[in-house]
């Protein structure tokens, strides 16, 4: 009996080791943040060291070249923001993924700019102003909140609204652009945007965000409408059939920027109102970096002198740029003037 007892535990013992030495406990050994154009280096790590067949390592789905349980990413090309790197581990006949994330900050600190106010112009102080444009002359206005919201060409040396349509009570409309001789106008959380005719404002179509959850600023390149949806991302669409392709994420050389409203493409630069900050963020379309920052609290302060403003609600934003006359121009929510304005690096 006490033979059979020691035998039991024995095989006990025995199962015991065995079954832990096949448990296998992975993790990935990398920097948490880097610098844009810097190199990532990982490497996978099994605890008690056991042995690996084979690993592919990928970043956002996309395979990368390695080296044995080790890979070195560049960065460069991946942009700024937050990245899945995972890990497909072979071993003991099995297989297993591993995933972790990291952060590609900008490699330098934004340009700070001033600003000179070069002439002030009437806005209607009932425009709770969303999306501006400027367009053979005149600028375009998108306004927002329920039941309030409407679509206007308006007189820029007067202010005076030259052509107005209104929005369906139950849309919050947001930022708009000009593509092609149409309007695109975005809803904020109705998930939907709407095309119209740029001349009669008829409403010819509509889309609705096949990734974003959100509608706040809007712009384009000349081949495609670049939108926001108030986090730190921007999304690339197609302008035939407005499916959002791709984004970017938004980063300085220390943190994410989100909160982006209102947009305007400016010699090559996407220009983006930060919501509740009376300030614009220069951003390189094709990495997402944040180049400049440009502190306009002082248009805030300005417009206090002469109207009483709601905090947090009746801020910056809008922004219109003729190419042509190289003129910028900025107001706010509600405001009764409309600025243009020149930028003026801070030395």
């Amino acid at each position: 009996m006490k033979n059979s007892t020691l035998l039991v535990a024995f095989l006990a013992c025995f199962l015991l080791i065995t079954s832990c030495s096949d448990v296998y406990k992975f993790s990935l050994n990398h920097k948490k943040q880097v610098t844009l154009n810097s190199n990532l280096e990982v490497t996978l790590k099994e605890k008690e060291d056991k042995p690996v067949t084979n690993v592919q390592f990928f970043v956002n789905g996309k395979e990368v070249s390695s080296e044995g349980n080790t890979a070195s990413i560049n960065t460069t090309n991946l942009g700024v923001g937050k990245h899945k790197i995972s890990a497909l581990i072979f071993y003991a006949e099995k297989t297993k993924k591993e995933n972790s994330f990291f952060e590609v900050l900008a490699d330098k600190t934004p340009i700070v700019y001033d600003y000179k106010i070069i002439n002030e112009y009437p806005h209607d102080k009932t425009a709770y102003t969303q999306g501006l444009e400027y367009h053979d002359g005149f600028l375009y206005e998108s306004t927002g909140r329920r039941g309030q919201s409407n679509l206007r060409k308006v007189e820029i040396k007067t202010g005076k609204v030259l052509q107005k349509i209104d929005l369906d009570k139950k849309y919050f409309g947001e930022g708009m652009t000009i593509f092609n001789n149409k309007i695109y106008w975005l809803t904020w959380q109705g998930k939907k945007g709407f095309v119209y005719n740029l001349e009669t404002f008829k409403q010819e179509k509509e889309f609705a965000y096949n990734n974003s959850a959100e509608g706040w600023g809007f712009t384009h390149n000349g081949t495609q409408l670049i939108k926001s949806d108030g986090t730190s991302k921007i999304w690339f669409l197609d302008p035939d059939t407005l499916k959002e392709l791709k984004s970017i994420q938004v980063y300085t050389n220390k943190y994410a920027v989100d909160n982006l409203n209102e947009l305007e493409l400016i010699n090559g630069k996407i220009y983006a109102n930060k919501y509740q900050q009376n300030a614009i963020v220069i951003i390189d379309p094709k990495t997402g970096v944040v180049e400049g920052i440009a502190n306009l609290k002082g248009l805030h302060a300005e417009m206090e002198k002469t109207q009483k403003l709601v905090p947090q609600d009746e801020v910056l934003n809008g922004i219109a740029f003729d190419a042509e006359n190289n003129r910028l121009f900025v107001t706010g929510k509600h405001w009764g003037k409309l600025f243009e304005i020149e930028l003026i690096k801070k030395q």
